[in-house]
C-alpha cells in the first residue's frame, strides 16, 4: 500500500510540471526509437530521409521551429500554411476556450459604452440571430469560431443588461434637508477623526421623499456611545445626489454608487440619535453579526498595536482602511505599491499559501499517514475554507470576491491533480467574475488584476517550457546552511524583481489610463517592501487571526506591526525621492492595442506570438495622440480650470475641491496650481490685453484669466455680471442655474449651470479653432441617460431653478385662524 501510494505521489509529481495546455493536443503518431549505425557509403551527409529530431527528442520541436524561421525565408503562400498550421496547433491546444472571457467582456464593454440604454428586444433577437447562424455554418469551421465569437459578445451585453436591471438603485436626484430614520450597515472611522456610516434607509420626514434612495452613506462628526453595525440611527441630515465624473472621460462615480446600491450621500447636521434595533430579516442579521465581528477584530487589532500601523493591519486582516493617514495612502500610492492595502490577490495567496505550509508541515510529522494520503489535497481544502473566512471577515469588497474566485479556481484543480496555475484556470475565473459582476469589466480593479495575473502566468509557463526543452542541469553541489539560505533569498529577490517587472509592464498602461500617473520606483519599492509583506507582515497576520479566539495573539500583533513600521518607513523614505508621477492622458486607442498584444502574447503558445510586438508597439506609439482639453469645468459651475504654460494650472478659487483639481492636475500634467488674485480695483480691459498667460484675476463676481493662445475664459457667478465679459471672452461659465446667454453672440460659448447639471462637467478645446468660431465642447454625461444618470433631470439646477430657500413665516395683518373660525 505505501509503495502504491508513494507510485501514485510519483506520477502526480511528474504530471505537476508539464503544461496543462499540453492535454489538449493532438498528439503525433508513436515513432520507433532511433538506432545508432554506422553511416554507409553514399549515403547523404545532411541525413534525408531520416525521421526528424524534433518528433523523437522531446523539447526540440520549438528550437527546431526557431531554427527554421533563422535560415529560411517564407514565401507568402508559405507563410499562410504556417499560419494556418499555427491556428490549428493553437485551438488543438484549447485557445478557443482562453477567448471565451476576452469575447464576453467585449459585449460587456459594448454595452457599457453605449450612448443610449439599449431595449431588451434587440439584445435578444440579436443573440438569437447570432445563435441561428452559428447553427447554420457549424460544418464549416472557421465560419464557426467567428459566429460564436460574435455570440459571446452578445451574450456579454445580455450579462451587462441583467445587472443593470437587477440593480435597479434608486438615485437621490436633488439637494435635499430631511430627518432621516435608517438601520446602520457598516461603520467607518476615519483618519479626520470623523464618522463615516453607510445606512439602510428606513423613512425620512419633514419632507418626507417620495422617491427616497434605499441606502446612503453619512459623515458624522462624532459618534454617539453605543453605535455598532445594525443600530436604528436617526438625525437631521443633508443629503447628496451621486456626483458624476470630474471630468469627461474620467471615472464615473454615479455608476459605481448605482451597482453598489448607494443612492446617495451626506452629512449629519445635528446629533444623531441611537435607538432600539429594528427587527430584521435573517440575512440582515447574520449581515449585522459578521460586521460586529468586523469591528470588534478592528478595534482589537488598532488597540493592540496602535498608531499608523494599526490602521494598517486591521486594513489587512478585516478590510477597514478608512483610518489610514491619508499622507501614508499617498505615499503608498506613489511609488506603486498601495494595492498591498487592498484585501486582493496577494493577500489571498499569502493567506492560502501560509495555511498549506503550515498544514504540509504539520503532516510531514507524521510520515506513515502522509505516506498513504495525499496530503497536499488536505492542504488545498484547509487553504481553500481560509481564504473563504478571509474573505467573509474582509467585508467581501469587490477587488477580494476576485481573488478568492480566481484562487478558489486554482485550489479546486490541486484537489482534482490538475494543474493550478494555468491559463485555463485563469479563464474560468474570469468567466465567474463577469458572470457575477459584468460592470467590475470596465473598471480598474479588473483590468488590471487580470493584466498582471495573465502576464504572470504566461511568462511563467513560457519559462517552464523554455527550462523543459534544455538538457537536464547537473546535480547542484551541497552547501553549507549560510550558502543555502543566501540562495534561497538571492533566488526569491530575483523572482520577485522578475514578477514585479512582468506585472508592472502588464498593467503600466492601464494605470495610466485610468489614474494619469505612473510610479517611477515601482520596481525598487516593491524590491524593499514585498519581502516585509511576504515574510514577516501577512504569515503573522494569519498566526495572529489563528491565535486570537484564544487570546494569544498579542505577539504575533507585535511582530506585525514592526514589520508594518519598517514598511512605512521605507516607503515614505521612498515616496521622498520618487519623481512627478503625473502622466496627462493616454488615448484610448494605444490602451485597446496594447490590450489585444497582451491576449495575443499570453494566450497564444507558437510563434503566433510574435504578433504581439508590432501591436504593442503600435500602441506605444499611440499613447500620446490624445486631445488635451484647454478648459475644465466641474459639473457645479463653480470650479474652472486652465493649463497656462510651464506646467501650471490655474484655477479661479482660493480653495478649490482637492480630489477634483488633483485629478485635473494629473490629467493636464500639471505640477503647479495657481491660486487666483482677487481684487476689486482690476479693470476687465487690462486683463484681456495682458501679454500672456496670467492667473484668474476676479472682482465684481467676475473672473478672467487668458489662455496660452491668448484667448479669454470667463467665469461669473450671475448673467449680469457676465454680460461685461461678452466682448472678451471666448468661453463664459456662469453659475446660475436661471441665467440664460447674455451675449448672444455666435463666437462666444456660454455654459450655464443648468446644462452642467443636466451633463456634467465640461472640457474645452480652444486651440485651431477659426476667428469667429465657437470653442468646442465635450460634456461627461451623455443627453440619452442611462439608468445611473436618470437622476440628473430632476435635479434643481437641471430644471433651472436656483438653491432652495427657505420661507420666512412672517405674521399677517388679519384675523388670526382661531379667531377667524370663531367668528
Amino acid at each position: 500500500m505505501a509503495g502504491s501510494a508513494r507510485g501514485e505521489k510519483d506520477v502526480a509529481s511528474a504530471l505537476s510540471g508539464v503544461s496543462e495546455r499540453s492535454f489538449f493536443a493532438s498528439h503525433p503518431p508513436a515513432q520507433l526509437p532511433s538506432i545508432s549505425v554506422e553511416r554507409l557509403p553514399g549515403v547523404a551527409e545532411s541525413g534525408k530521409g531520416l525521421p526528424d529530431r524534433a518528433a523523437v527528442e522531446p523539447g526540440m520541436e520549438r528550437r527546431s521551429d526557431w531554427r527554421f524561421w533563422r535560415m529560411r525565408r517564407l514565401s507568402l503562400a508559405e507563410l499562410r500554411v504556417e499560419t494556418a498550421k499555427a491556428i490549428a496547433t493553437e485551438l488543438d491546444r484549447g485557445a478557443a476556450f482562453l477567448l471565451v472571457p476576452v469575447f464576453l467582456a467585449v459585449g460587456v464593454i459594448v454595452y457599457f459604452t453605449l450612448e443610449t440604454e439599449p431595449d431588451w428586444l434587440p439584445l435578444l433577437a440579436a443573440a438569437g440571430a447570432v445563435a441561428a447562424l452559428a447553427w447554420s455554418v457549424r460544418a464549416r469551421h472557421t465560419a464557426l469560431l467567428g459566429a460564436v465569437a460574435l455570440l459571446l459578445c452578445s451574450v456579454g451585453m445580455i450579462a451587462g443588461k441583467v445587472e443593470t436591471w437587477r440593480a435597479d438603485t434608486h438615485m437621490l436626484g436633488s439637494e435635499v434637508t430631511t430627518r432621516l430614520t435608517g438601520r446602520v450597515v457598516s461603520i467607518d472611522d476615519m483618519a479626520n477623526g470623523r464618522t463615516r456610516l453607510t445606512v439602510d434607509v428606513v423613512s425620512t420626514e419633514r419632507p418626507a421623499l417620495r422617491y427616497q434612495p434605499e441606502r446612503v452613506r453619512l459623515t458624522a462628526r462624532k459618534a454617539p456611545p453605543g453605535l455598532m453595525a445594525g443600530s436604528t440611527v436617526t438625525g437631521l441630515v443633508r443629503l447628496l445626489p451621486p456626483t458624476g465624473p470630474v471630468r469627461p472621460g474620467s471615472y464615473d462615480y454615479s455608476f459605481e454608487s448605482y451597482f453598489d446600491g448607494v443612492g446617495g450621500s451626506g452629512f449629519f447636521l445635528s446629533g444623531l440619535e441611537v435607538s432600539a434595533d429594528a427587527p430584521m430579516p435573517p440575512g440582515a442579521r447574520i449581515a449585522t453579526a459578521i460586521e460586529r465581528a468586523r469591528d470588534a477584530i478592528a478595534d482589537h487589532v488598532r488597540g493592540t498595536v496602535g498608531g499608523p500601523e494599526g490602521e494598517i493591519a486591521a486594513a489587512l486582516i478585516v478590510g477597514v482602511r478608512a483610518g489610514i493617514p491619508e499622507a501614508i495612502n499617498e505615499a503608498m500610492r506613489k511609488i506603486g505599491i498601495y494595492h498591498i492595502i487592498s484585501i486582493s490577490g496577494l493577500h489571498m495567496a499569502l493567506v492560502a499559501g501560509t495555511v498549506m505550509s503550515l498544514m504540509r508541515g504539520g503532516f510531514a510529522l507524521f510520515p506513515d499517514f502522509s505516506s498513504r494520503r495525499s496530503t497536499k489535497k488536505y492542504a488545498a481544502a484547509a487553504a481553500l475554507f481560509a481564504i473563504a473566512a478571509y474573505l467573509l471577515i474582509s467585508g467581501m469588497v469587490v477587488a477580494a470576491e476576485r481573488s478568492f474566485i480566481m484562487l478558489a479556481v486554482m485550489l479546486t484543480a490541486v484537489l482534482f491533480d490538475r494543474a493550478a496555475l494555468t491559463m485555463r484556470n485563469l479563464a474560468i475565473s474570469a468567466i465567474v467574475v463577469i458572470a457575477l459582476s459584468p460592470h467590475e469589466v470596465v473598471g480598474p480593479s479588473f483590468q488590471l488584476s487580470f493584466a498582471a495575473t495573465a502576464a504572470l502566468v504566461g511568462a511563467y509557463a513560457g519559462w517552464a517550457d523554455y527550462r523543459a526543452s534544455r538538457p537536464a542541469a547537473a546535480a547542484i553541489r551541497r552547501r553549507s546552511l549560510p550558502g543555502a539560505l543566501m540562495n534561497r533569498f538571492a533566488m526569491m529577490m530575483v523572482a520577485l524583481a522578475a514578477t514585479s517587472i512582468i506585472a508592472g509592464s502588464a498593467t503600466t498602461l492601464f494605470a495610466m489610463w485610468h489614474f494619469q500617473r505612473v510610479a517611477p520606483l515601482s520596481l525598487f519599492a516593491n524590491l524593499a517592501v514585498m519581502p516585509i509583506v511576504s515574510i514577516v507582515v501577512m504569515p503573522f497576520a494569519v498566526f495572529a487571526a489563528l491565535f486570537m479566539p484564544f487570546g494569544l495573539d498579542g505577539p504575533f500583533l507585535y511582530v506585525m506591526g514592526k514589520g508594518l513600521s519598517a514598511m512605512i518607513g521605507m516607503s515614505e523614505w521612498i515616496a521622498a525621492l520618487s519623481p512627478l508621477d503625473a502622466v496627462g492622458l493616454v488615448s484610448a486607442s494605444s490602451v485597446v492595442m496594447v490590450t489585444i498584444a497582451l491576449v495575443i502574447a499570453t494566450i497564444t503558445t507558437t510563434w503566433l506570438r510574435l504578433a504581439a510586438i508590432p501591436l504593442a508597439a503600435v500602441g506605444l506609439l499611440m499613447v500620446t495622440q490624445v486631445r488635451t482639453p484647454d478648459v475644465l469645468i466641474s459639473e457645479d459651475a463653480r470650479l474652472v480650470a486652465v493649463p497656462i504654460g510651464g506646467e501650471r494650472l490655474a484655477v479661479n478659487r482660493s480653495r478649490p475641491n482637492a480630489f477634483t483639481i488633483d485629478n485635473w492636475r494629473r490629467a493636464l500634467d500639471a505640477e503647479t496650481v495657481v491660486k487666483p488674485d482677487i481684487g476689486r480695483d482690476q479693470t476687465l480691459v487690462s486683463t484681456a490685453d495682458a501679454p500672456g498667460p496670467t492667473e484668474f484675476r476676479c472682482a465684481n463676481d467676475l473672473c478672467l484669466v487668458t489662455h496660452v493662445s491668448g484667448k479669454v475664459v470667463a467665469q461669473a457667478d450671475s448673467a449680469a455680471a457676465a454680460k461685461p465679459a461678452c466682448t472678451l471672452a471666448t468661453v463664459i461659465v456662469i453659475d446660475d442655474a436661471t441665467a440664460s446667454d447674455p451675449c448672444r453672440l455666435p463666437s462666444v460659448r456660454v455654459i450655464t449651470k443648468r446644462q452642467l447639471a443636466r451633463t456634467g462637467s465640461a472640457a474645452v478645446f480652444l486651440g485651431d479653432q477659426p476667428d469667429g468660431a465657437r470653442a468646442q465642447v465635450r460634456f461627461a454625461v451623455e443627453a440619452d441617460y442611462r439608468p445611473w444618470h436618470v437622476q440628473r433631470r430632476f435635479s434643481r439646477g437641471a430644471r433651472g431653478l436656483g438653491p432652495y430657500e427657505k420661507k420666512d413665516r412672517k405674521p399677517t395683518d388679519g384675523p388670526k385662524p382661531e379667531q377667524s373660525a370663531g367668528d
